[in-house]
């Protein structure tokens, strides 16, 4: 299956979500535009449903720190990182704060985050923890989230494992800088909701391809 091929441009396609996540109904529009899910059943279709509703609403960037309110704490809506589609699209969605969960986690284990070494703190920080790739990948890893990581450092842009809607992936961009996205569309030609730098996006998985795949994610893990 070639993950990376462009999707077709037709008006419109429809989308069967099977399996665990119950079954949606999906229109697309072109390849950047909107999808309506209209019945969306199950956790993974929940999180995709609450992503999407992010485009047009999400139109700016603004990777700086802020203090924020805890628990819930959260930027304008206007703006914010590729981190905080997958914390809205978790609070939105599920009913889950990752602002709380990954404090609490990081509090029990803090070593097992990057924290330290990457950016010299030495406790966690609940403002800007949870808005961080690596600690989000840390986070997920001690979920049992986990699908599948490269052995070693990121090399190649194809995620090995199959694609389901709401599957959470990360990636190393060409500067070593981390990106994270979700999952909307899978199947032969996937999409991706992100936030690249202009705002809450949804484009093919193919135009990251000259990104590093780094890791790629099933949560919540339990459902």
């Amino acid at each position: 299956m070639n993950l990376y091929a462009p999707p077709s441009l037709r008006p419109s396609r429809r989308l069967v979500l099977g399996g665990a996540i119950g079954v949606a109904t999906v229109g697309v529009s072109g390849c950047g535009g909107p999808l309506t899910i209209e019945a969306a059943a199950g956790t993974a279709a929940r999180l995709a449903w609450a992503a999407q509703k992010q485009l047009g609403v999400t139109k700016g960037y603004d990777k700086g720190y802020h203090a924020l309110t805890y628990p819930g704490g959260d930027v304008p809506r206007k703006t914010g990182v590729c981190c905080d589609v997958v914390i809205r699209a978790a609070r939105d969605g599920l009913d889950l704060d990752l602002q709380k969960l990954v404090h609490e986690d990081m509090a029990k284990g803090f070593d097992a985050y990057p924290s330290k070494a990457r950016w010299g703190l030495t406790k966690p920080d609940a403002n800007i923890d949870h808005r961080r790739v690596p600690n989000l990948e840390a986070f997920f890893r001690r979920q049992g989230a986990e699908v599948w990581a490269p052995e070693g450092k990121p090399t190649g842009a194809i995620f090995p494992q199959s694609l389901q809607v709401g599957d959470i992936l990360t990636w190393r961009n060409r500067d070593g800088g981390p990106h994270i996205g979700l999952v909307s569309r899978a199947g032969n030609h996937p999409l991706i909701i992100h936030n690249f730098g202009l705002g809450v996006r949804q484009h093919g998985l193919w135009l990251m391809r000259t990104s590093r795949a780094a890791g790629h994610y099933r949560w919540p893990a339990a459902a």
